[in-house]
């Protein structure tokens, strides 16, 4: 008696290209959860095995810039800093600005510095990039410490809207990570992107209100101008919500936020479209 033919099993996975909206797929990504934590404490892990300084590195890298910051502006430019001391607004910008040049800085060499997982498996290529955040709020965390000691030290006190903070921060990474999205997934085809990459941000750190306060430095004739950059809204706000010593340009903050959002968007977007090609290239 002969046995019946074995049936077929269903594929736990099938792989299809799908097109438009459907791309994102955010529910894969849930569904490989476990897979982007790991990702995200291996890169923890990496990042201070090999370091003679470890975390400590990750308080003296803004001191240091925020010492250099208060010379530049406070004792060669004495740019008017409305009573604060111009250590404490330059180590606040700073706070904000690495959060967001650091994510981009991360997530832009994600995929290249994984090529060997993205050449031989499957998972969401976006576990990548975002696994890269972890190690991004773990510095920012240590970082906020200190801000803390420095404003205790200088007789600050932060107020209730300290607690506006995270929506600022949420959105400097939002903005960093779509910018980060579409850094990773150009650097794929194109090697020369991590090479303009830090140039550009290195750029982008002087026309940005890191050092010093809008609302006292720049002209008002060039301020909604200068606004137009979408840092200068988030980093204004973010140290608003931690020294509260400078007037806000609100409108243009919520105009930073709806664009932070959009960059978002559109670096998610932008790199699932170009997601399929990434084993073939790499």
């Amino acid at each position: 008696m002969e046995s019946a033919p074995l049936q077929p099993r269903k594929p736990y996975l099938v792989i299809r290209p799908v097109l438009g909206w459907a791309a994102l797929d955010l529910r894969e990504l849930w569904v490989f959860r476990d897979l982007l934590l790991t990702l995200g404490g291996r890169d923890v892990k990496l990042r201070y095995r090999q370091t003679a300084l470890g975390v400590t590195w990750v308080v003296l890298q803004p001191l240091i810039t925020a010492a250099a910051f208060t010379l530049v502006f406070g004792v060669i430019g004495r740019f008017p800093t409305n009573g604060l001391p111009t250590f404490l607004i330059s180590y606040a910008g700073l706070l904000g600005w690495n959060a967001f040049s650091t994510t981009i800085s991360k997530s832009g060499i994600s995929l290249v510095g994984n090529s060997h997982l993205v050449a031989k498996v499957y998972f969401p290529r976006l576990a990548l990039p975002l696994s890269t955040l972890f190690s991004t709020l773990i510095d920012f965390g240590v970082a906020l410490g200190v801000m803390a000691a420095l404003m205790a030290w200088f007789h600050v006190a932060p107020g209730v809207r300290v607690l506006t903070m995270p929506v600022w921060l949420a959105l400097l990474l939002a903005m960093g990570t779509g910018l980060g999205l579409i850094t990773a997934a150009l650097t794929v085809s194109y090697r020369d992107v991590q090479y303009v990459v830090p140039v550009m941000l290195m750029v982008l750190q002087y026309v940005s209100p890191v050092g010093y306060l809008v609302a006292q430095n720049v002209p008002e004739r060039l301020a909604p101008w200068y606004m137009l950059n979408p840092l200068a809204g988030l980093i204004e706000a973010f140290r608003w919500s931690l020294l509260g010593h400078e007037a806000v340009h609100w409108g243009f903050v919520v105009y930073a936020a709806a664009l932070a959002l959009a960059v978002l968007l559109i670096g998610m977007v932008s790199f699932k479209r170009m997601e399929r090609r990434f084993a073939d290239i790499i």
